[in-house]
């Protein structure tokens, strides 16, 4: 335990949570003190375990590892009775009960909300799904991409002749996940105020409308869409080594500051490009010729001379790359440990509290019901059968 308390000290979690976005939820929230006791089933435990087939580390492979840092693991077969007096217990002395399944799957194993809030007037019960907890969508399964597919975020693109594709990074569940974590501590502090717990739900339909606000509102408001990527200043352009981003929607001339790093200054008094209207008209014109000029030199060259210009950019950088950038370690954005079964590095977390820094992994991810005799102790059911 830190010197100075954590946030979340004393607030105990039962983590029925698993594949991502629950588990970065439970994570977030363990990051700063709060108990996390992770219940997974027999053998197989978190799918997450085993997404990397034939991982030399085999249950404890890298991605289970991102997000389950700093809980403890219990195995419970919940189709018997010892598992279902452990959960009963758990609740009974806990602060929050976190789920993300499908509509229907708590209630069957007699833990929906109302059993848990018989069981403890003051129970959190966080629940994250795909669409919502009612609607016509309730038992549809939710998915990342799927999410981005029903919500626009897929269909809009920087450029209209760009194929549609399934996302590579999961902003859907990350998001959900990070609202999950925020609903969870806002009804923690109302029940300061109450003394009464409440149901908090989150989904990753309405976390990926809430991510596009500003593109929502302007569809709802003027009936246009708005895309930042479309924009005829801004673009992803190739060099003779890689390739940049160049944001040029925040400058007041941007053809004149534009034209300045390419060595034309005509394109500041050329008519096809002499308004915004205009640019958004003749933009593959405009980028033809960008694409043209940027290709002559390497990105640093264009880097420096954009940056010059005070012309927004960055490179574009492969993952590994960018995780070698030293803001990366001064941001204290990757955390490491020895683990039995590896080294462990994994992303840190990017909320920076001056008093309580995450820099450490209190506890390493936990092996498959590695807290089970432990929990059970607490429970008062030390030797308890709660698995076949």
């Amino acid at each position: 335990m830190s010197a100075t308390p954590l946030p979340l000290e004393g607030v105990r979690i039962v983590d029925f949570t698993q594949v991502y976005m629950g588990p970065c939820a439970t994570q977030t929230l363990a990051d700063f003190g709060a108990d996390v006791i992770k219940i997974e089933p027999p053998k197989i435990g978190d799918r997450m375990r085993w997404a990397i087939p034939g991982d030399p580390a085999g249950e404890q492979g890298p991605i289970f590892c991102s997000i389950n840092r700093n809980k403890r693991s219990i195995v419970l077969d919940m189709r018997t009775d010892p598992a279902k007096e452990a959960v009963r217990r758990m609740i009974a002395g806990a602060d929050v009960v976190a789920n993300n399944f499908r509509a229907g799957v708590m209630e069957r194993l007699g833990f929906g909300y109302e059993a848990c809030a018989a069981l403890n007037s003051r129970i959190i019960y966080a629940v994250g799904t795909g669409y919502g907890v009612e609607g016509p969508y309730v038992a549809k399964g939710g998915q990342d991409a799927l999410a981005q597919a029903m919500t626009g975020a897929i269909w809009r693109r920087s450029s209209p002749h760009a194929p549609m594709g399934v996302p590579t990074t999961t902003f859907a569940d990350y998001c959900a996940g990070m609202h999950l974590a925020q609903g969870i501590m806002l009804a923690l502090l109302q029940r300061q105020k109450t003394g009464k717990g409440q149901m908090v739900s989150v989904s990753l339909h309405d976390s990926m409308i809430a991510a596009q606000m500003q593109e929502v509102a302007v569809s709802l408001m003027r009936a246009r869409e708005l895309n930042w990527g479309n924009l005829p200043t801004n673009d992803v352009f190739e060099t003779s080594d890689g390739a940049f981003v160049m944001i040029g929607g925040f400058s007041r001339q941007p053809m004149h500051d534009i034209g300045a790093v390419i060595g034309r200054p005509d394109l500041e008094t050329d008519p096809r490009f002499a308004t915004h209207e205009l640019r958004v008209v003749n933009r593959d014109t405009l980028h033809a010729l960008l694409r043209e000029a940027f290709r002559a030199g390497t990105t640093a060259h264009w880097i420096a001379r954009l940056e010059a210009q005070d012309l927004l950019c960055a490179p574009v950088r492969p993952l590994a790359a960018a995780l070698e950038d030293p803001q990366v370690r001064i941001n204290d954005m990757i955390l490491e440990a020895d683990a039995p079964w590896d080294r462990l590095k994994v992303a840190g977390s990017p909320v920076h509290l001056s008093d309580a820094p995450v820099r450490a992994m209190r506890r390493l991810p936990p092996r498959l019901g590695e807290h089970t005799d432990e929990i059970l102790a607490e429970l008062g059911l030390a030797g308890a059968a709660v698995t076949p």
